[in-house]
């Protein structure tokens, strides 16, 4: 079985840790109201936004601390002042439980130190603290505009849900929540950044998942100290396995259901707060060219249209440095009529085909981003036109040539075709160095590349994960879902991802038949 290789640390730890904004946060609560009002004030020295609402309750001062704009005012008001003020008479023997037992919020929390003040503070859930006790409560009253949920826009779909991830993080676990009901979906919690504190949450399966896969995550989120986590694109860096390989070893996507998908297989699911991008592992390069339409669609449908994915794969990465090396190499292997045609259309070209090449391909480079950059009601406009009009302009100069406009062309309408965005960007990459390959050695050079990217491939590990699986494993049940998809009835095994796994996913017998129906 597989188990997962923990990365050893070439470098020594350094002795010393980052600093914390306070050395004296992790003390415990002062029964002094003063005294705790006093150090936290401290800390929010020049914050407006940060309110301190002092009154008396039963003789005995108290004070709420919340950050405005984070905290539910209105609530705030109504369900804590309201209801501490107008009623007076609270159980001395057991003041804090009393409190506890007459506010209507559903969520409060005991806390003690001042670590756990300031960050309730900062999450938004209001500190009640009270004169002579050294507890406080933490008062679920968050509340801060957030986005509505609506269909993603780098995964949209003809066929599936509409919805998909916002930047907040408990509306994210809600939506996958509401497809998986079962109790086993568990979410594990963990902070990342010194100062942004960002709450990144571990979902998987209990049951289905490898243990040891949860536990490689959580050690290397807790490996990461850096100041602050501004989007999931931090965190994807610091976990993965190869961080100087163009290829994606962790799957990211903004939809609940291939969020849910993927748990269902046995894999875990980051939800990082502050973005709509989750981010899946383990993952193979298999799994970067599997769209959620695949399963929606009939398996001709969604079979189909993956085998062409990997054949526009090999278009889009090898098309343009096929080009340099025949016309430049290997011109006997272009028929007569055509060999004449593309060395008519070169004629007047002053560049050799490797310049011209690596020329146009920068060019489309540069329009594909100029058009994602843009405002979009310029972006396609300059995208589309700007190709036109250049590509035209170019030929007419004698600039390039009118064949390599077509292969760059074919080679950027295949590159659309792979269904996700990272491993789109490691295949544009890599198309320059095999360019200059082919410009050098031809043929030749191409295969090189080839057997070079196997290579690299055959070295990559996705949390303990071979990056070929299930090909290089040679796996019998996950190769119904590499570069075909079965019928649903058919793929009764998950894909073996790492060390122990629950192999069995649905029943056996499902093909439909009507002569069986009423048995």
């Amino acid at each position: 079985m597989i188990r997962i290789r923990r990365r050893p640390s070439k470098k020594k730890p350094k002795e010393h840790q980052a600093p914390q904004l306070a050395s004296s946060q992790d003390i415990p609560l002062s029964k002094k109201l003063n005294e705790n009002v006093q150090f936290i004030s401290s800390l929010y020295q020049e914050s407006s936004d940060v309110i301190f609402r002092t009154f008396v309750v039963s003789e005995i001062d108290a004070v709420i601390i919340y950050i405005e704009g984070l905290s539910d005012t209105q609530k705030l008001d109504q369900q804590v002042l309201d209801t501490l003020l107008d009623r007076n008479e609270f159980d001395e023997s057991d003041f804090l439980l009393s409190i506890k037992n007459r506010l209507p919020i559903s969520n409060i929390k005991r806390i003690s130190t001042f670590s756990a003040c300031i960050d309730a503070i900062a999450h938004g859930n209001p500190v009640l603290l009270f004169d002579g006790f050294e507890q406080a409560f933490s008062l679920g009253l968050v509340k801060f505009e957030k986005r509505s949920i609506e269909e993603p826009q780098a995964e949209s779909s003809i066929r599936g849900p509409r919805e998909g991830f916002t930047e907040s993080i408990s509306v994210n676990i809600s939506l996958v929540r509401r497809i998986i009901k079962d109790p086993s979906l568990k979410m594990k919690t963990v902070h990342v950044g010194q100062y942004t504190k960002t709450k990144v949450v571990i979902s998987y399966i209990e049951g289905i998942v490898d243990k040891t896969l949860i536990e490689e995550i959580e050690n290397r989120l807790h490996r990461i100290t850096i100041d602050g986590v501004l989007e999931s694109g931090y965190i994807e860096q610091f976990i993965e396995d190869n961080p100087y390989s163009p290829f994606p070893q962790v799957l990211y996507t903004e939809r609940p259901d291939v969020a849910s998908a993927n748990l269902l297989e046995g894999r875990a699911v980051l939800m990082i707060e502050g973005t709509p991008i989750s981010l899946i592992a383990p993952v193979s390069f298999f799994s970067l060219f599997q769209s959620h339409e695949d399963y929606y669609e009939r398996f001709w449908v969604g079979s189909t249209i993956r085998s062409l994915r990997f054949l526009f794969l090999a278009i889009s990465l090898f098309l343009p440095s096929m080009y340099v090396a025949i016309t430049t190499f290997h011109q006997e292997m272009i028929p007569t009529d055509l060999l004449l045609s593309i060395a008519s259309s070169r004629e007047g070209v002053p560049f050799p085909a490797i310049v011209e090449a690596i020329m146009i391909e920068m060019a489309f480079e540069a329009l594909r981003e100029a058009g994602i950059r843009l405002p979009k009601q310029v972006g396609s406009a300059v995208s589309i036109v700007g190709a036109l009009v250049i590509g035209q302009a170019a030929v007419q100069a004698g600039i390039v040539s009118a064949p390599m406009i077509i292969v760059v062309s074919i080679t950027g309408i295949a590159s659309f075709m792979v269904p996700h965005y990272s491993i789109g960007l490691a295949i544009r990459l890599l198309r320059f160095p095999i360019i200059i390959l082919a410009g050098f050695l031809g043929l030749i050079g191409i295969m090189l590349a080839l057997i070079l990217i196997i290579i690299h491939l055959s070295t990559l590990r996705s949390f303990g994960l071979p990056y070929l699986s299930p090909i290089a494993t040679l796996q019998k049940h996950p190769m119904q879902d590499t570069f075909i998809r079965s019928p649903l009835w058919k793929m009764n095994k998950r894909p073996h991802l790492t060390g122990e796994f629950n192999a069995s996913r649905q029943g056996r017998n499902l093909k439909p038949d009507p002569n069986n129906g009423g048995d």
